[in-house]
């Protein structure tokens, strides 16, 4: 385990097991519908790959970069890089590693639906209710955090550090309080 971790949240064994069982429920929803999925990068990509090798229901790849973090702290989204897929009349499903605010994903729902898809829906790995500052409830979700936690590994960052840890963990609040304050300012 790595240093700045205070304690393993979800391991590869249980994010596997849950996106499988995920999986099955959006083959299917989306059986004969070639729906497009829409990866929000970077953090979604374990889980985005990880689905994708498990659906039958024939998706097509695609992904946007939105930009709403400068450390622990929410600023405003910005679109940094957008689709190559037409989703006009098209069958979309974002995928998002957490849905935490609900802001990012607000204002990527607003964007896509100006260009009017069949149907958007929304599938994440990590949900926070708790964390809410605009109403969202995700169609799709393999876990719920209750509590108050930053989580890094398998694609979730601080920073752009601890990606690629193989799990998703708890980050020590002595590793990103101290910068808190700079990041606020």
């Amino acid at each position: 385990m790595h240093k700045d971790i205070k304690n393993i949240w979800l391991d590869v064994a249980t994010i596997k097991k849950a996106v499988r069982k995920l999986a099955l429920q959006i083959n299917k929803d989306y059986k004969n519908k070639n729906p497009i999925l829409i990866g929000v990068l970077k953090g979604c990509l374990p889980f985005y790959i990880e689905l994708f090798l498990q659906l039958d229901c024939d998706p097509i790849m695609d992904f946007m970069i939105a930009s709403s973090y400068l450390g622990v702290k929410s600023q405003n989204m910005k679109i940094v890089a957008d689709l190559r897929q037409n989703i006009h009349k098209r069958h979309v499903l974002i995928i998002e590693d957490i849905v935490d605010t609900g802001k990012t994903l607000h204002n990527i729902i607003k964007i896509l639906k100006l260009r009017k898809p069949a149907s958007l829906k929304v599938a994440c790995l990590v949900d926070k209710p708790q964390s809410r500052v605009i109403h969202f409830q995700p169609d799709y979700t393999c876990f719920k955090m209750d509590k108050p936690e930053f989580v890094v590994g398998w694609g979730f960052d601080y920073n752009e550090k601890y990606r690629n840890l193989p799990y998703v963990g708890i980050l020590k609040e002595s590793v990103y309080s101290k910068k808190r304050g700079k990041d606020e300012k």
